[in-house]
């Protein structure tokens, strides 16, 4: 429907809206108050109808873009960072304000604090294309979530003796986001210089595996920077570092001379096998007694045989050394002299004499222990393996030493088919760097099997498994006797 106005009517309007523009240009009208019409439209206050975060909100993300969306398009001119401000107390939050749409956005500089009350302000600076201002500021307040924490570490910090092939871990107070849990956000260092490694996450822990074993005598740093982020986005509030250094450098080995060579040594008594399966892979036996002191052999080298039968069947494939009778020889007898003054040097190079110091962990058992590198002396007299495996970790020290001290026996093993005990290595522990030193004599597995670990010397004789018993027992090492024979029934000795 139109409505037809006369040249008196038009001209009357006119200049009623020109007056109008010309009050509302200096200030002396309110279009908002008196809801002038433009064109037929009102002239409405801008105002804020909605926030994000929402007045009163909690558990904000620290990384959050504040928004305030008005009731109509304002003019982006006036919304800037003195009329959109964020204040925490009477501080002022630096940041980015950008307008689009009906929305004004205020993107902080840094992340907000945790645990934190904020303030939004929109301020009557802004305002609508027609200059109408909001009636008043229009402020409302959130609270920012609490950041993740560690709340744990292996190693501690601080830690002393830790182990080279240590995983390095983390514990957070909640789930984190996978992706965050990386080479950048998880480092290991030595001084200056960052450790190479794999990072894992799996529920609330980060890993660290180093890709080579840790250094002796070493301080690391491990840090988890405030690049790790929780499930919802929210970031520690500042890095985590902590420290711990690795295990002493290893005491040297004994030296072994010329005994090295022999995987069995029979002192002044000689060597005697009892089974057809009995081998000595990458060392020989010796005797400084005569060779016929050395029965159920044939040197693997020469082809030359020490009384074998039919029943009694032994390889050393590194030689026999023994004196005359023929095999044996001046030369052979020189070799096996030379071992046998070295073998002493050993004896007393391990003894509680030269190394003294030596704890008692288990009153003389050791099956069923774990043990680290060290000297162990039995204060009975007498070391067993008897309720269970030994075993020796090495805390990824490939040079880590043990050294056993009996003044009388070592018995490994009980009776019955079930009675073989063994020693275990893990974590880089080598069998060559164990050592025992037996007061008298040593008997291995009685009733066969079983895998005994490292350098046996015993002052009065070490005897491996029962004639009959055709279960192979094992050594990795050496058995070395000063003044008795050494026995064994289908044993192979792998020279370490």
């Amino acid at each position: 429907m139109f409505t037809l106005l006369t040249p008196q009517h038009s001209f009357a309007h006119c200049l009623r809206k020109k007056s109008l523009f010309l009050l509302l240009a200096l200030g002396l009208v309110s279009g908002c108050k008196k809801s002038v019409e433009t064109e037929g439209l009102p002239i409405a206050c801008p105002t804020i109808v909605s926030t994000d975060p929402l007045n009163g909100s909690t558990n904000v993300l620290t990384n959050k873009k504040i928004t305030a969306t008005f009731n109509k398009a304002m003019d982006a001119a006036t919304i800037n960072g003195s009329t959109f401000l964020l204040t925490q107390g009477s501080n002022q939050i630096a940041g980015t304000v950008t307008y689009t749409g009906a929305t004004a956005s205020f993107e902080p500089a840094a992340d907000l604090l945790p645990n934190t009350k904020y303030t939004g302000t929109i301020t009557t600076g802004s305002k609508d294309p027609y200059r109408n201002a909001m009636v008043s500021n229009y402020t409302w307040s959130f609270t920012t979530s609490s950041a993740p924490v560690v709340t744990s570490t292996d190693p501690a910090n601080a830690a002393a003796n830790v182990a080279l092939n240590k995983i390095v871990s983390a514990t957070f107070n909640r789930s984190m986001n996978a992706v965050t849990i990386n080479t950048a956000t998880f480092l290991v260092m030595q001084g200056g210089t960052s450790i190479p490694g794999v990072v894992a996450y799996a529920g609330t822990t980060a890993t660290f595996t180093p890709t080579n074993p840790f250094t002796n005598n070493t301080v690391y740093t491990a840090t988890i920077t405030n690049g790790a982020k929780d499930s919802s986005g929210n970031a520690l509030s500042s890095n985590y570092t902590w420290s711990f250094s690795t295990l002493p450098s290893s005491p040297p080995p004994p030296q072994l001379g010329a005994i090295s060579q022999f995987g069995v040594f029979g002192g002044t008594a000689g060597v005697t096998n009892e089974g057809l399966n009995t081998m000595i892979n990458n060392g020989g036996i010796g005797t400084i007694g005569a060779s016929t002191l050395i029965t159920g052999f044939h040197d693997g080298m020469t082809g030359d045989v020490y009384t074998e039968t039919p029943l009694n069947v032994g390889n050393a494939t590194g030689g026999i050394f023994a004196a005359p009778p023929a095999p044996g020889n001046a030369t052979s007898f020189t070799t096996a002299q030379q071992a046998m003054a070295d073998a002493n040097n050993l004896y007393n190079s391990i003894s509680p004499a030269s190394k003294p110091g030596g704890i008692d962990p288990g009153a003389g058992e050791l099956g069923g222990l774990t043990l680290s590198p060290g000297v162990y002396k039995s204060a009975s007299g007498t070391f067993d393996i008897t309720n269970g495996d030994l075993i020796l970790d090495g805390k990824g020290d490939p040079n880590a030493v043990w050294i056993f001290q009996t003044a009388s026996g070592l018995t490994v093993g009980v009776a019955g088919p079930a009675g073989a005990r063994s020693v275990k290595l893990i974590n880089g522990a080598q069998a060559k760097n164990v050592f025992w030193h037996v007061g008298s004599a040593a008997t291995i597995n009685g009733a066969g099997g079983g895998v005994m670990t490292g350098t046996i010397i015993a002052s009065a004789g070490v005897t491996f498994s029962t004639s009959g018993n055709a279960v192979q027992t094992v050594l990795n090492g050496r058995a070395l006797s000063l003044n008795a024979s050494v026995t064994m029934v289908n044993t192979t000795i792998n020279v370490q």
